[in-house]
């Protein structure tokens, strides 16, 4: 009998796809500081506390409809479970909020470095707390990664806070989300149920005292303050259709269509200073990616996976 494998074609249609759904995923996170700055006059708090009520009703219609219900209800009654899911609920808020308030003050540029540096800060991570050994190029690549981090904060006379807010809060992120056995869809369901209480009451707080942006700035804004979750929801959505589908090591390349994106956005469109300093500072920060891609790659095909 026949071994029950799948075919090449289907290999080749499952691959093809994974690429295009993960680079979806990566391109909507990318562009999306275009969708911010549309809402630029409303206060970043304000937007946070809408995407996480949005989301959460958004995610929710996502997991009845992908049966993770049962899922969902497993997680809310494991004590551990929720207790890790607060914290990195905590954790995202904070990585949103930041993210955000940087887009519309004028500090995409530093927000791309973030997320540039933060595949090197997950090494530092699984050398520190999983005891994880780095290879010699990995060791050059962290290096020339904490050399940027200096010699930008020698340059501009202050420390980087939003690049390493960014960078090493998505890392902790990361990490601690291992030890929870938790989908990313319910995961983040989840981590959006904790928040949404504290976002809803801030949010009906506004509204009360008249302040808020809702239905008080045009049916333009009101749209895009609802599609807050539509956009944190449906990347996410894409993500996980593409992980499946390929392997670690080419999601780990294609993760840096983000911060390109940004970085892009941040220059071109929106015209950001963009000094001899910053030149230096990313020079840095793309030769350290360079290493550890490269490296990364080769132990991959030494792996003998196809």
């Amino acid at each position: 009998m026949k071994p029950d494998n799948p075919s090449p074609a289907k290999n080749r249609h499952d691959t093809v796809s994974g690429v295009v759904y993960a680079g979806l995923a990566f391109l909507i996170w990318g562009i999306s500081p275009v969708y911010w700055k549309a809402m630029q006059q409303v206060p970043a708090l304000e937007i946070i506390s809408h995407r996480t009520v949005w989301a959460f009703l958004f995610l929710m219609v996502l997991v009845l409809a992908q049966k993770r219900w049962a899922e969902f209800k497993a997680v809310l009654q494991n004590p551990q479970s929720m207790a890790i899911l607060f914290v990195t609920a905590i954790l995202v808020c904070i990585n949103w909020l930041v993210y955000v308030w940087a887009v519309n003050a004028g500090y995409l540029l530093q927000a791309s470095l973030g997320y540039y540096i933060n595949p090197l800060v997950n090494v530092i991570l699984g050398l520190v707390f999983l005891r994880e050994r780095l290879t010699r190029h990995q060791m050059v690549a962290v290096l020339l990664a904490c050399g940027a981090v200096v010699y930008r904060t020698v340059a501009l006379g202050q420390f980087p806070w939003i690049s390493i807010t960014l960078g090493v809060g998505f890392g902790i992120y990361g990490l601690i989300r291992k030890v929870a056995p938790v989908t990313s869809l319910v995961g983040l369901t989840v981590e959006t149920l904790w928040l949404s209480p504290f976002a809803a009451a801030y949010l009906a707080y506004l509204e009360l005292s008249m302040k808020g942006a809702f239905l008080n700035a045009g049916a333009f804004q009101d749209l895009l303050l609802a599609g807050t979750g539509v956009l944190t929801a449906v990347p996410l959505l894409f993500f996980n259709l593409g992980t499946r589908r390929i392997d670690l090591s080419t999601v780990g390349l294609m993760q840096f269509i983000s911060p390109s994106c940004m970085f892009l956005l941040a220059v071109v469109a929106y015209s950001e200073p963009f000094k001899a300093d910053q030149l230096w500072t990313f020079a840095l920060i793309w030769a350290a990616l360079a290493i550890y891609s490269i490296d990364s790659l080769r132990a991959f095909r030494r792996s003998g996976r196809p």
